[in-house]
């Protein structure tokens, strides 16, 4: 995965509580990982699916 270009989530706080870094540059997937914990773990999404994710997060909010 060194070729993943990751970025914090916008909705995380810049005082180092609940953050997530998500890269979504590779083809065919979609990676996800604590930023507190970045040696942790990482979740794998099909494109599609971490877009029907972020988008039922989006009209929660609303």
């Amino acid at each position: 995965m060194t070729d993943a270009r990751w970025r914090t989530a916008s909705r995380s706080s810049n005082n180092g509580g609940d953050c997530v870094e998500v890269a979504d540059n590779l083809p065919g997937r979609v990676l996800v990982r604590d930023s507190k914990d970045r040696d942790g773990g990482t979740l794998v999404f099909a494109p599609a699916a971490w877009a029907s994710f972020v988008g039922a997060v989006r009209q929660a909010a609303h």
